[in-house]
């Protein structure tokens, strides 16, 4: 059998996302709703405040009731009461020439539309306070649905939903959620030489690094990992891993073997399930050329390099991109874009993207930082330690000299 890559750019590698769907919904109370993504527009039932309430310690007034009043001339109103903490203020009917005691969040009275600061007011009796400063309608006062009106989109769909969000729909009473449900992956790690973290491995053995870094990276993105253990650089074991893989989950992650050597099993795998449909077997980018993709119905299957950083790398461009789309998010990494200078010249090949391990140091106040290549042998994990992360080279380019401007795409 004839083996090679078909490389394409990673731009033509992810516009096979279109292949797949965001995944169905399901329902969640608010308390589990952190993270999740919102499957509909979500609107308010109801006025946010419910109720037009005081900004200030003070007395709610009629606005009109203060003009022209000063330190020398204060305007004189008669006390008429107080609105404690959880009161309806619409029990109170302000008159004219009145005001009434108020707190900090407390319920505005009929017909007051203002509340002057309790600093500028003296008490003069029990009846009677002075005010020496004047209030416009509407000062010191939050509007009944000011926030947000009834009827009002106050989430809109594909948003993944924040603290400061949830704390939002509680104040609605929005105690259900629709929302799509987080992808399962499933994560293989093939190889020989590999045993589990927890095992002291012999001469010539490493423990398996990729399964808990993958493991970690699908949570850290929202979805449900899946260890499926490792297995031996065997196409009969990881054909069957592979089909037991996709029977309980959305994605399959195969690390290791999606290269050209005679061991590398994973394309005739992918090639060997049943109404699986190769995609792409190749990308013009470094590190992570060799990569795989594969469709099963609305399932997607992954080989991924064997080394530590390519997948790390590879997950962040080309996995994590359609994680997210499965979650109803938007196709894209999702990872923060800042530009960067170069701190030395960095080489690079036409053709192919490459993206380059680095560490940020923000030097002088309001420029752009400077980025300093990460630079270690195959293998080395500790320059993933010390990186902050990815600078972009462009295919077209062979490479950037010092003093560069470049993007830098941040890890999470």
């Amino acid at each position: 059998m004839k083996r090679y890559f078909d490389l394409i750019s990673p731009g033509d590698f992810c516009s096979f996302f279109r292949e797949f769907s965001p995944l169905d919904t399901e329902s969640v109370s608010l308390e589990n709703g952190l993270s999740r993504v919102s499957a509909l527009d979500i609107e308010a039932p109801s006025p946010l405040p419910p109720f037009s309430r005081s900004t200030m310690d003070g007395f709610a007034v009629r606005a009109r009731d203060t003009f022209g009043c000063s330190d020398s001339e204060p305007a004189l109103l008669e006390l008429a009461g107080e609105i404690a903490m959880g009161e309806s203020g619409r029990q109170i009917t302000l008159e004219p020439g009145q005001a009434v005691r108020i707190w900090t969040g407390g319920s505005l009275p009929r017909t007051s539309d203002s509340v002057v600061m309790v600093e500028y007011t003296r008490l003069l009796d029990d009846t009677t306070i002075e005010v020496f400063r004047p209030v416009a309608p509407g000062e010191n006062v939050t509007q009944a649905g000011e926030d947000f009106a009834k009827g009002q989109i106050v989430l809109e769909r594909g948003r993944m939903l924040r603290p400061q969000d949830l704390g939002v729909l509680a104040g609605l009473g929005i105690t259900e959620l629709s929302v799509f449900r987080r992808p399962v992956v499933s994560i293989i790690s093939t190889g020989d030489e590999l045993v589990e973290p927890d095992q002291q491995p012999e001469a010539g053995r490493i423990r398996d690094i990729n399964s808990i870094t993958l493991s970690a990276l699908v949570r850290e993105t929202g979805g449900i990992p899946v260890r499926s253990g490792i297995v031996k650089d065997d196409f009969t074991a990881i054909l069957s891993a592979c089909r037991q893989a996709l029977d309980k989950s959305d994605m399959v992650l195969l690390s290791g073997g999606s290269s050209v050597g005679s061991r590398d099993y994973t394309l005739d795998v992918f090639k060997k399930i049943d109404g699986s449909r190769l995609l792409a077997h190749g990308v013009a980018l470094r590190p992570g050329k060799p990569t795989i993709l594969a469709a099963m119905e609305n399932r997607a299957i992954y080989g991924l390099p064997g080394h530590a950083a390519s997948s790390m790398v590879i997950f962040y461009l080309l996995v994590r991109p359609l994680l997210r789309h499965y979650m109803g998010l938007e196709t894209d990494t999702g990872l923060h874009r800042v530009q960067a200078i170069t701190s030395q010249p960095i080489p690079s090949s036409a053709g192919r993207q490459d993206y380059i391990r680095i560490r940020l140091e923000w030097q002088v106040p309001g420029r752009p930082p400077l980025a300093f290549p990460v630079y270690g042998k195959s293998g080395l994990l500790s320059p993933l330690v010390r990186s902050d992360g990815l600078l972009v080279i462009d295919r077209d380019s062979e490479g950037l000299d010092s003093g560069s401007l470049a993007d830098v795409l941040l890890f999470p």
